[in-house]
């Protein structure tokens, strides 16, 4: 039974990241160059960066994406490090847009849409070809997202799944080191999200501690930029810290406070699923525009904290 259930949930969030991939690859196609361009030549203030960071986060479907290039450019000295900062608050932004997507309730025309994406996939146009690839995307998103659901109970009934979600859920910082130890293994904070929603919807995990969880996915994520800084020179490595500082102390900061997140998502939507994406959306959007005037002390902090690199 373990075994069978552990096979199916591997599968799952393997059909999930694919989709992410593909859609990503979709999306990238209509815009290719256009996004490195942007990032070099309209991120010189802070707003016009958060604004970039949010648009490039968003056809890339991925901030660790964003990150991964931001670390590039920096160490290729087309970019100074002190603009980078207001490109990773919007990115963090314009990741929540894929939880929003897969809330929505079209799961059963998941296969009309990979049918549809399969057909669009045989023609050799570009514009054929991404909105191919942007449908069957979406299509194992939404088949991805009715298999967590339907592995939630059988989970949940495991002691031992059991004795981990009451751990997490006893004190918030709990959900937290569990969101970004799972978002560290899989690197991914939106297959951190749908796995949540799952459980969500079959009523195994209250909303608050779903919402640690993606909060902590936040950090979790921070590792592929960290990884992609090794053997740059020590602007590209600010980046990768400055990110890490920003996503564990917008943590640290909503941790008091993840108990009204969840009562205002509650007041928005009646749906479980929505509530935890509506929660990603405000935590991101105000960590973003809180940090954004505090840009250059914050960089001046990330200077003085790591003053070798």
């Amino acid at each position: 039974m373990f075994a069978e259930i552990s096979t199916r949930f591997i599968a799952y969030l393997a059909i999930f990241l694919f989709g992410l991939i593909v859609m990503r690859h979709g999306l990238y196609q209509l815009a290719q160059a256009r996004l490195q361009g942007w990032l070099t030549t309209l991120t010189d203030s802070a707003w016009k960066g958060m604004l970039i960071g949010m648009l490039i986060t968003a056809v890339l479907q991925s901030s660790t994406a964003v990150m991964v290039m931001l670390v590039g450019l920096v160490a290729a000295r087309m970019i100074p490090f002190t603009h980078t900062i207001g490109v990773i608050l919007g990115a963090n932004i314009g990741t929540t847009i894929t939880a929003e997507l897969i809330t929505f309730q079209i799961g059963s025309y998941a296969l009309w849409i990979l049918a549809a994406g399969m057909i669009l996939l045989v023609f050799r146009h570009r514009l054929t070809y991404s909105l191919g690839s942007l449908f069957v995307g979406l299509a194992c998103l939404f088949l991805s997202m009715s298999g967590f659901s339907s592995l939630a109970e059988p989970i949940a009934a495991f002691p031992a799944a059991r004795d981990l979600f009451h751990w997490a859920s006893s004190y918030s910082v709990n959900g937290m080191f569990l969101g970004a130890i799972l978002a560290a293994i899989i690197q991914s904070s939106t297959a951190c999200i749908a796995i949540a929603m799952g459980f969500l919807e079959d009523m195994s995990m209250s909303l608050p501690t779903a919402i640690a969880i993606m909060i902590g996915s936040n950090i979790g994520t921070c590792l592929t930029a960290l990884l992609a800084s090794i053997g740059t020179n020590g602007a590209a490595k600010k980046v990768a810290f400055a990110n890490v500082w920003l996503n564990t102390l917008g943590a640290l900061c909503f941790l008091p406070f993840i108990d009204g997140l969840a009562s205002v998502s509650m007041m928005l939507s009646e749906h479980s699923s929505m509530q935890l994406a509506h929660a990603s959306v405000l935590f991101n959007v105000i960590c973003s525009l809180l940090l954004l005037p505090l840009i250059k002390p914050f960089t001046r902090f990330i200077e003085f904290v790591h003053p070798k690199l």
